[in-house]
């Protein structure tokens, strides 16, 4: 019987996702994933490089899409600093005040329309509503929603109007 080695972060093999919407579920699982890991480094300041290597060593990272996980993790930690002002300037409150479930949420959904112009707002903001759905209180999703929303006016205001009309 063989070894079988978890993919390490550097492996070009673990980076293979198929085309189509198999990509869409992919970076889906990779969101959800990113927003534990990011969720983890906030609450323990861990290294991000340990942390991402810890996800990929504890989970199944077959059908997620490795490159996107560690670029959404890696992203939000070297730009908490241009961040977090888009997200204070949209809020009636501090965002570490915020739930750290939620904060990463939505740091994770402001880095990808901060970053990620090739994936559509309204995706982003659909992604981070469903994960909030899915791991925060009740009424958490009307918040990040509103928050995001006025986010996505001021970061991709153009994409945000043509989608208006």
């Amino acid at each position: 019987m063989t070894d079988s080695k978890k993919p390490d972060l550097d492996d070009s093999v673990a980076t293979a996702v198929p085309a189509d919407k198999s990509v869409a579920k992919a970076r889906g699982k990779s969101r959800r994933l990113a927003m534990q890991a990011i969720y983890q480094w906030q609450m323990t300041g861990d290294s991000v490089t340990d942390i991402k290597q810890q996800f990929v060593d504890d989970n199944n990272m077959a059908k997620i899409d490795l490159n996107y996980f560690s670029e959404m993790v890696s992203g939000v930690a070297s730009s908490i600093s241009e961040l977090d002002p888009l997200l204070a300037k949209n809020m009636t409150r501090s965002v570490e005040s915020v739930d750290p479930v939620e904060r990463s949420i939505l740091r994770l959904a402001t880095y990808e329309f901060v970053n990620r112009l090739d994936v559509p707002y309204r995706v982003v903001l659909n992604e981070a509503v469903n994960i909030t759905k899915e791991f925060c209180s009740e009424n958490s999703h009307t918040f990040v929603n509103a928050v995001l929303d006025k986010v996505a006016k001021e970061v991709r205001k153009i994409e945000v109007q043509s989608n208006k009309s």
